[in-house]
């Protein structure tokens, strides 16, 4: 049974963009020795893309995106640490979008999800779009219980 996915970054500057990974990303790594570090991740998805009419990007073609919860607190958490990004944090319909540049040129998308994944338990303050509804029509006092739909 497939348990997770395990990527590739190729990079003229692996020494660097293992250090940056550790370092300024801060993912938790395995010493394998000689150097190497394989990057542990919490948890992971994977999409399936369709090329466009023009035929780009080209099929085959892999894609690696980071994603968080807090898009605006982990840009300013990274920003702390050296990491930086090439452009404002943009809506771009599935989610809130930006990049930064790993040594050896390695672009990466970084991401706040606008949807919720199945696979990952709500947070206290979370709640699924039925629970939203649900608690919406609630009659109180002062609307507690009413969900707050978060903005930006």
């Amino acid at each position: 049974m497939i348990r997770g996915l395990h990527g590739l970054f190729y990079s003229s500057e692996p020494e660097a963009m293992r250090a940056f990974l550790r370092d300024k990303v801060r993912l938790p790594h395995t010493d394998v020795g000689e150097g190497w570090l394989i990057f542990d991740l919490p948890e992971g998805d994977v999409g399936v893309h369709p090329v466009d009419e023009a035929g780009a990007p080209s099929p085959g073609t892999h894609d690696v995106s980071f994603y968080c919860d807090d898009i605006e607190g982990t840009v300013a958490d990274l920003k702390s640490r050296g990491v930086q990004f090439k452009g404002p944090v943009q809506d771009h319909g599935y989610g809130f979008v930006t990049y930064f540049t790993m040594p050896g040129g390695v672009e990466v998308q970084l991401y706040e999800p606008k949807y919720q994944k199945s696979s990952r338990p709500a947070s206290a303050g979370a709640r699924s779009k039925p629970a939203q509804r649900k608690a919406a029509g609630r009659k109180t006092a002062k609307g507690a219980g009413r969900a707050k739909k978060k903005g930006r």
